[in-house]
């Protein structure tokens, strides 16, 4: 094992270490940060908050995630190059974006420097394509057997779109739009700008989730905020920590929702015109705060961030205090567990998923680095009622994780549905698409 590895694993340890006395105390037990209504323990300061460390290793010919009883799955498509985000088309073929941290977050204090060799020590080897892939199963099987480059060459690309023979790529600077139709092996022509998005010189949270309203007309697009809790200062928040609703026709841009750290996920409630959207919420405070979330965007409103969190529970670290902007505060809709990193959010609609799937939602957990016992690291699942979720996050595909929890196979990021229903996950680590359907 070389030093690029050993060190970052070495000081994580250290910062767990000198953690421990800190987090020695029982808190609630995780299992009560998830749902309506979780109960949330109170904050806590460290010299180096608590981390954790899984060594990727990459998944095997032979290997597959694990799934439910009635379930199969399979790898739709392996050796990727840091997969991200799938979107299926009507046509059956799927849309693959590769993608990696353009490496514009700075190391202003001495935990910086930490967090960003524990950071880079649990993402994998592989270089990012940086590019957006059509894949194609020719003959039916379940497996892409044909792939082309779409776009390639691209600045950190995320977000993923086709409306009316036109597909949007949502890169960490801007909004492309590329000339094409479904069924195509390659774009029509270059791409044009649609709209700038707020990019470097600082680029802390750099995914842009990307989603079209149910008419066509407008896009919505995620940006998350430019640090943990404005430790960069508040003029690198400009523009920051939102969702902006674009029009599609002209590229005008206005503010939909704020205050939330970091959106994705970014998807419509098949059958309504209901925006939701997961967040990655702030770390720093402790093994089980603060929740990251599922909630439905509320046009104008604002999530707390930097001020509050999880509706007005205050953060006394962001100074000055504004109790005006807690006041504001809206809080979400349903608690994933502390610190899970939830990318990705695909509505289960189609005749793919049988009752009691169907109306529920998936969430991609990518997994914690910033919690002593990992969490995440699945694709959950949580039900819904009356237009709402209830009970608990359950697991539905699992198995990134080695029974020790040191070392995982993949980490699961952006999620969508092919044309016959089945769910796809992007596995960035794992560089696959996998693809699972009722038996």
């Amino acid at each position: 094992m070389t030093v690029r590895h050993t060190l970052p694993r070495a000081l994580g340890a250290l910062a767990l270490a000198l953690a421990a006395t800190a987090c020695s105390k029982p808190e609630f037990p995780a299992q009560e940060q998830f749902g309506n209504t979780p109960r949330l323990p109170g904050p806590k300061q460290f010299l180096f908050p608590p981390m954790g460390l899984a060594t990727p290793i990459g998944w095997k010919a032979s290997e597959a995630p694990s799934v439910p009883q009635g379930f199969a799955i399979q790898a739709f498509a392996r050796d990727l190059a840091n997969p991200r985000s799938v979107l299926g088309l009507p046509n059956g073929d799927v849309i693959v974006v590769e993608s990696g941290d353009p490496g514009l977050a700075p190391t202003l204090r001495p935990k910086d420097i930490v967090f960003a060799l524990t950071i880079g020590a649990v993402h994998g080897k592989t270089k990012p394509g940086n590019r957006v892939l059509l894949l194609r199963d020719s003959n039916g099987d379940g497996v892409a057997d044909q792939r082309y480059v779409l776009a390639d060459k691209l600045f950190s690309p995320f977000g993923v779109a086709v409306v009316d023979n036109t597909l949007y790529v949502a890169a960490t600077d801007a909004i492309l739009a590329y000339p094409f139709t479904p069924g195509q092996t390659r774009v029509s022509g270059p791409a044009r700008v649609l709209a700038e998005l707020p990019g470097g010189p600082i680029d802390h949270h750099w995914t842009k989730s990307l989603v079209a309203s149910p008419d066509g007309t407008k896009l919505y697009v995620g940006v998350g905020s430019n640090s943990n809790i404005v430790e960069n200062g508040l003029e690198a928040e400009k523009d920051r920590a939102r969702i902006f609703e674009v029009d599609r026709a002209t590229g005008a841009m206005r503010p939909f929702a704020t205050g939330l750290r970091n959106p994705n996920g970014l998807t419509f409630r098949p059958g309504t015109n209901d925006l939701w959207a997961v967040v990655n919420e702030r770390d720093e405070i402790g093994n089980n705060l603060v929740p990251d979330y599922m909630t439905h965007v509320k046009p104008g409103a604002f999530y707390g961030w930097p001020w509050s969190w999880y509706g007005q529970h205050v953060d006394i670290r962001v100074q000055p205090q504004r109790p005006d902007m807690v006041a504001r505060a809206t809080p979400p809709d349903y608690a994933l567990g502390p610190h899970v990193a939830a990318l990705g959010l695909a509505f289960a609609d189609g005749p793919g998923f049988p009752a009691p799937w169907r109306g529920g939602a998936f969430v991609g957990e990518h997994g914690s680095w910033d919690r002593t016992q990992l969490n995440g690291y699945q694709v959950a699942f949580v039900r819904f009622a009356d237009g709402k979720p209830v009970g608990r996050p359950e697991p539905f595909v699992t198995g990134f994780l080695t029974p020790d929890q040191k070392s995982t196979h993949g980490r699961p990021v952006g999620l969508g549905f092919d044309a016959k229903g089945a769910l796809l996950v992007a596995d960035d680590v794992g560089n696959a698409v996998w693809r699972i359907r009722p038996r």
